[in-house]
């Protein structure tokens, strides 16, 4: 089924397929710009207007064909797939595993694209036998918030503390510090916000308060405060013009892996285009550093504010296309999931 909505749907569908599908969309807009610094994403492409292959001196993707999606999109498939087989809740073990199996398939396929280094650590721990409880205490960077949207499509935001624990439920065994489900917690509770109706600010309003309560769980780490620095970063750039905003986010709020700086940035880039999916998940992919994750969180929680047919018809067709992602399938499904605990 394609991404695009048909008239009769239902608006709480429509913003739930845009989750999945506008983290997709950032995802792959960040595809061929991850990992390279601002000033060489700028000579290559000047202002980045759409998907790119990835260049063959793209440290991680390669030749990928443009629209194609990374480890972002990939692994968050992996949990709504694991949300759904559970009844709306994850297996610690089975994750573990299904982690190992899917990056032994990257493997295969010659994909540069694996696991992050929290992940990597957290699931060859338990693979080696150590017991799960100690795997994630050392996870501080963003995976556990870049596969998140699954929960936030699947639980309801209305009782804030239960999904603060779902997400935990499905972070710790990779992620579990403060700062890392906090990151998680902030990026569930706006999308769910926004499949509730909530516009940006009200979406990024609610992903701060779940911040704060994602914070007190997990091992603690020396590392900024989540929420205060997505407080900050959005005034930061409140009123700037697009470029300038990019500029201070590189500068001064950080595109690296680590969760306090790739969550606020993403937040950033929302409060800049707050109207707009399209140009917000652009100007992530085009920030550097771990731009594709802050671009596909962009996309996931502009998705669920304005919902799937807010991103151009061109770009759902591409990122469907290139993908054969079941994802219009799998919002529907999670959307079943919180019906049934609304």
């Amino acid at each position: 089924m394609s991404p695009t909505m048909s008239d009769g749907v239902t608006p709480i569908e429509t913003r739930a397929v845009g989750a999945l599908t506008g983290l997709a969309i950032g995802d792959a807009l960040g595809m061929p710009t991850q990992s390279l610094p601002r000033q060489r994403i700028r000579e290559r492409y000047g202002r980045l207007t759409g998907f790119e292959p990835g260049p063959d001196d793209q440290p991680i993707a390669p030749g990928m064909p443009a629209g194609a999606v990374t480890d972002d999109t990939e692994q968050a498939v992996l949990l709504a797939r694991l949300l759904l087989a559970g009844n709306g809740r994850i297996d610690g073990h089975r994750l573990a595993r299904e982690l190992l199996a899917w990056e032994d398939d990257m493997r295969r396929r010659g994909s540069l694209d694996l696991l992050g280094p929290s992940t990597r650590a957290a699931v060859a721990a338990v693979a080696a036998g150590r017991p799960i409880e100690e795997a994630g205490r050392f996870g501080t960077t963003n995976g556990a918030a870049m596969r998140i949207t699954p929960v936030g499509i699947a639980v309801p935001v209305d009782d804030l503390d239960r999904l603060v624990a779902r997400v935990v439920e499905a972070s710790w065994v990779t992620h579990n510090t403060g700062v890392a489900l906090a990151g998680a917690a902030a990026v569930a509770a706006a999308v769910s916000a926004g499949l509730a109706g909530a516009d940006p600010a009200t979406a990024t309003a609610t992903g701060v308060r779940a911040a704060r309560l994602a914070a007190a769980h997990g091992h603690w780490v020396a590392a900024a405060d989540v929420a205060d620095r997505i407080d900050w970063a959005t005034r930061l750039v409140a009123g700037r013009p697009p470029d300038d905003a990019a500029d201070l986010i590189y500068r001064l709020v950080g595109t690296s892996v680590a969760t306090q700086e790739s969550v606020p940035a993403a937040f950033a880039v929302l409060a800049v285009h707050p109207d707009d999916p399209w140009r917000a998940s652009l100007l992530a992919a085009s920030l550097g550093g771990d731009c594709d994750t802050i671009a596909a969180i962009v996309g996931a929680v502009a998705g669920a504010t304005h919902g799937v047919d807010a991103f151009p018809d061109t770009a759902l067709k591409t990122v469907d296309t290139v993908n054969h992602l079941p994802l219009t399938g799998l919002a529907t499904d999670l959307l079943a999931l919180r019906r049934q605990r609304s």
